[in-house]
């Protein structure tokens, strides 16, 4: 029986050796393109990108240290860096693959040439150990500790399929990791830049020992505002017929829990809502997707909800008795979190009738 098994393996072995290895690029990745924001190394090809309209990242401006106690979803120590500019706007990603006998080093300079040219900053630089958690790692791996690539881009993100010339570019070892944070004020854009050599395995042959870019630019704009500011009567209407209504129109930064400015519209809403029914008393609850632990999640969403009883109560007269806070996380998910519309859907704060 060990032999059979054995002999299964090694064919399974010997198949994905013949069809699944990176090959050398002659051409950009079908349907890939520069930011016009910044030029790319010369002679290097896109083997994988995403393009957001409208997303959230945070880049480090320090090393990542540990948090003790916590892991990501592949049960990797969770680390993360004490300083960071966390931007909402368009993000591009763009994975180059570097001619051969090209170093991270002389490649990550001439991105940083490239930025001073154009009025642009240097916010934070390093290099391997420096940059903190596992420098040998790029975005996949589990039950070790988080690496920098991990905390920028971690390997559930990545859709490229397995042994394809993008994934092969983001899930190997590394080594001679180079970092680099910039600004361009005048474009209004931020831009990571990790540079390193993959040292490729079994599967990645081609690429063994040949440099990579990984390229970020967030440019900052205004979200495009689709969800409507729903109506104190029609949040009525709701709590009637379901019992509950979701809103989308009260809005926090990235992993933050102070109501923003925007919000306003839609607590004035709820306030008359609750002014036309002295007898009314909701449930306020905070709803993340699932990006991150649960556990943190849990903490997140109910200091939310805790900050729209507290913004209701402050600002709008609420007598705070009439709310109660409720944090959830992600366990009642309104659309599958696996891409940016379900996890924009996911994220909400509902009023449930008490």
């Amino acid at each position: 029986m060990a032999r059979f098994f054995f002999s299964v393996f090694f064919s399974l072995l010997v198949a994905s050796n013949a069809f699944g290895d990176a090959t050398i690029p002659t051409a950009d990745k079908k349907g890939a393109r520069d930011s016009p924001l910044l030029k790319r190394y010369e002679g290097s090809h896109i083997v994988a990108h995403e393009l957001k309209s409208f997303d959230e990242i945070s880049f480090p401006l320090s090393p990542l240290e540990e948090v003790e106690g916590k892991r990501d979803k592949h049960n990797n120590r969770y680390f993360e860096p004490k300083e960071k500019k966390a931007l909402e706007g368009a993000r591009t990603r763009l994975v180059y693959l570097i001619p051969e006998n090209r170093s991270p080093l002389e490649v990550l300079r001439n991105y940083q040439e490239e930025i001073r040219s154009r009025g642009g900053r240097i916010l934070y630089e390093c290099r391997d150990a420096e940059c903190g958690g596992d420098s040998g790692r790029s975005s996949s791996g589990g039950g070790g500790e988080m690496s920098l690539a991990m905390f920028l881009f971690p390997q559930e993100r990545i859709t490229d399929p397995a042994f394809s010339n993008g994934h092969c570019a983001m899930t190997e070892r590394i080594v001679d990791q180079r970092y680099a944070v910039v600004e361009l004020p005048a474009e209004q854009a931020h831009v990571s830049i990790l540079t390193y050599t993959l040292k490729a395995g079994s599967f990645c042959k081609a690429f063994a020992e040949r440099t990579i870019a990984v390229v970020d630019i967030l440019e900052s704009k205004a979200r495009e505002q689709k969800m409507v500011t729903v109506k104190a009567e029609e949040m009525a209407s709701r709590l009637t017929t379901a019992g509950s209504v979701a809103l989308y129109g009260i809005h926090f930064d990235f992993n933050k829990a102070d109501v923003k400015p925007e919000s306003e519209p839609t607590l004035q809403e709820i306030a008359k809502l609750l002014k036309a029914d002295s007898s009314l008393k909701l449930l306020v609850v905070g709803h993340t997707d699932n990006v991150g632990l649960f556990t943190s999640n849990m903490t997140l969403s109910q200091r939310r909800a805790d900050a729209v009883v507290t913004a209701l109560a402050s600002r709008h007269g609420v007598d705070k008795s009439r709310l109660t806070p409720v944090g959830v996380s992600f366990a009642c998910p309104v659309a599958p979190n696996t891409t940016d519309e379900g996890r924009a859907r996911n994220r909400r704060v509902e009023l449930v009738k008490n």
